[in-house]
């Protein structure tokens, strides 16, 4: 069961970051940059990096996205698996319980992919925002060691921390509950495929929204020259003309991107899972 979950995990989530690689790089600009965010702006971004570093710049950090997000994904996947045995998500006790220990299961299981992961995740995002297609994962690494010690690989780990819990517990719980009303309103043991899809792209807009301001501080921190703190960084978006705004730079991006990337995600997940298991 931990195997099959962990290869599943793996291919979900590499099949999906994969799918939108150019958007996500197009949210990180936005993030790390004071430039006001529109669906034009956007495009634009797009078209000069296209016209200036080819096709393949639109997936300019993909390859530090891979390396992340296979052993990201496998954790996730399958510590959700074994903390939703642990915690008895699936037993009869009551809706109330459910949704507790559900949402518990799934935050729990983002904090442990997150964490160990986390420096993976720093090196993506400046790859993602560097000048340059020869930048290489490990030149990032041994930059940041050498200036700062080995704790800067951990820059912007406690937004991302604090951010996960209710990303992962509301994105597996909502995920979780639609396929369970679904087997109670239908009496089908299993959604149609389209369905997964739609259920996962639910979960994706509810997660993203819940905890999109500290992926933008986690962001801006990972970028940063130099090393600062989280209250720092908050602090310092305040000082924009629209600090509100800033907070959600790129997210109406997210909401195109994000339910996509989780729906795909969930739905290869769960297919990949029940066909390796037969």
């Amino acid at each position: 069961m931990i195997i099959t979950s962990l290869i599943s995990g793996a291919v979900a989530g590499g099949v999906a970051k994969t799918c939108i690689a150019p958007l996500d790089r197009t949210k990180i600009h936005f993030q790390t940059h004071d430039t006001k965010f529109t669906v034009k702006n956007a495009a634009k971004f797009l078209a000069n990096t296209y016209n200036q570093h080819g096709f393949t710049a639109l997936w300019r950090g993909n390859s530090a996205t891979m390396v992340r997000i296979l052993p990201y994904a496998a954790l996730q996947y399958s510590s959700h698996e074994q903390f939703k045995i642990m915690l008895k998500v699936n037993t009869n006790e009551g809706k109330r319980k459910f949704k507790l220990r559900s949402f518990l299961a799934g935050s729990l299981a983002g904090l442990v992919s997150s964490l160990c992961t986390y420096p993976l995740d720093l090196a993506r995002a400046r790859m993602a925002v560097a000048k340059s297609d020869k930048v290489r994962l490990i030149d990032i690494f041994k930059t940041l060691v050498r200036r700062e010690g080995f704790l800067s690989l951990y820059r912007g780990c406690l937004p991302s921390t604090i951010g996960i819990v209710p990303y992962a517990g509301a994105t597996f719980f909502t995920y979780e509950t639609a396929k369970r009303l679904h087997h109670e309103r239908t009496g089908k043991k299993e959604p149609h495929n389209l369905q997964r899809m739609g259920f996962g792209a639910l979960a994706g807009l509810i997660g993203q929204s819940a905890s999109y301001p500290f992926d933008v501080v986690r962001r801006r921190m990972q970028t940063s020259d130099k090393r600062v703190g989280m209250l720092e960084t908050i602090n310092k978006i305040r000082e924009d003309p629209a600090p509100f705004r800033s907070m959600y730079r790129g997210m109406s991006l997210n909401w195109v991107k994000g339910p996509v990337s989780v729906g795909v995600s969930f739905t290869t997940f769960d297919l990949l899972t029940k066909l390796l298991r037969q």
